[in-house]
């Protein structure tokens, strides 16, 4: 059933054709359609992690003292002018209120409509509250935040039944820096204000909000680089200077890389480093100072790598080994390169890759340069020709208790057939 379009034609009907198709499906018989195949897999999501359709089990508000705290150090606090050109004027008029909520689901601001708001309050829609979809079901901030990709959900669409009188689309707030969720901004109203251009909407403006912080880092860069030319022009040997996320500025006496692999706290005095080694760290205003140590041997050796897909927010990859110790929060992307490297431990080419991830092995250069980016953090632990894990690597997978919440943002057939069948080739 094409609900976008029964509900722009007909909004009652299409609500309760939902309100059939939600029943059915809670009761375990056959519904008089199919739910949308995004809105049926969160729906088995919320059924086995035990949230209640039929009565809110809503957590507690932040205090607003908390509030004000998360909105003051989270990044979207950046794109909140984009965000509110783009959405409040429309939103207002139609009835629906903006709604940007951090990494954590807690809802940081809320403006819009003041009748909307007020409806909203009783919904527990408030500032501070927890709207993460395994706490309060299918639901427009919630659910795009695991699947990692806009999401209208309408009427009885939401699994919790109190709120099925609201039509919700929101899109994912990604950082452009290394694809780390930093949020969620929806659009929200009653059930007849529903309209089918809502999601591409939301969708659109969500890319004007990462196109900023784009154009932030770059400016930063800048700044940066403006400091560093006179520290590196007084120095000898290899050395380069890097933003706190490992994004190079400048570089001196050796060859240039887009970004270094940074441990989560780093600070000054002698380091290891992937794909450096053995490195003087300075700080610097607004970055590093990393001069590489020419005369050290490789102290790589052996090494433990655990891949964490646990939970379906975050992601990470952990090198441990006698040269050091460091992890990083992997991108969508790169989370299931990995598992899929992890699985086929002799390795895969980059059609294979393809046919993995899209189904189509033509697409070998979007695979490429996907692994040109993971190599640049991982490189000392891949190999190429084909793809796959160096063979003194240990690798460890931590995996979800259960095998259906494998990577539930991916639609790459190979998770999709693990999902189903987790011993699958």
């Amino acid at each position: 059933m094409d609900v976008t379009h029964l509900a722009a034609v007909d909004s009652t009907r299409a609500a309760r054709v939902l309100s059939q198709v939600r029943s059915a499906r809670l009761a375990g018989k056959p519904a008089p359609v199919a739910p949308r195949p995004v809105i049926e897999r969160s729906w088995e999501r919320m059924m086995r992690s035990g949230v209640d359709p039929d009565h809110d089990v809503l957590a507690d508000p932040l205090p607003r003292e908390e509030v004000q705290r998360r909105r003051e150090t989270s990044v979207l606090r950046h794109v909140l002018p984009v965000l509110r050109e783009g959405l409040l004027a429309a939103a207002d008029v139609a009835h629906h209120i903006m709604v940007v909520a951090d990494e954590d689901g807690r809802v940081l601001w809320r403006e819009g409509s003041p009748p909307v708001l007020r409806k909203a309050d009783g919904l527990g829609f408030e500032l501070g509250a927890d709207w993460r979809e395994d706490v309060v079901g299918t639901n427009g901030l919630g659910t795009p935040a695991v699947v990692r990709r806009p999401v209208q959900v309408f009427a009885s669409e939401h699994f919790v039944r109190s709120q099925a009188g609201w039509t919700c689309a929101g899109a994912p707030l990604t950082d452009p820096r290394d694809g780390r969720l930093l949020g969620v901004v929806d659009v929200s109203g009653p059930l007849e204000t529903m309209h089918p251009a809502t999601l591409s909407w939301v969708g659109s403006v969500a890319k004007l909000a990462e196109a900023r912080l784009r154009e932030m880092h770059t400016e930063s860069l800048e700044r940066l680089r403006a400091v560093a030319a006179p520290v590196l022009a007084r120095l000898g040997g290899r050395a380069l200077v890097v933003d706190p996320d490992g994004w190079t500025a400048a570089v001196s006496g050796m060859p240039y890389a887009r970004r270094v692999a940074l441990p989560k706290s780093l600070s000054a005095g002698p380091r290891w480093l992937p794909a450096l080694g053995l490195c003087s760290v300075e700080p610097l205003a607004g970055g590093w100072l990393l001069r590489v140590a020419d005369d050290e041997p490789d102290r790589r050796g052996p090494a433990r790598i655990v891949l964490d897909l646990r939970q379906a927010r975050r992601w990470s990859v952990e090198v441990l080994g006698g040269a050091g110790s460091w992890a990083r929060e992997l991108s969508p992307r790169h989370a299931e390169l990995l598992y899929l490297l992890a699985v086929h431990r002799s390795g895969r080419s980059a059609s294979g890759l393809a046919g993995d991830l899209f189904g189509d092995p033509a697409r070998t250069v979007t695979v490429r340069a996907e692994m040109s980016r993971v190599r640049r953090y991982l490189g000392a632990f891949l190999e190429h020709r084909p793809y796959r894990f160096a063979d003194a690597a240990e690798i460890e997978v931590l995996l979800p208790d259960d095998p259906r919440d494998l990577l539930p943002h991916s639609m790459a057939p190979a998770v999709s057939m693990r999902r189903r069948s987790p011993a699958a080739p």
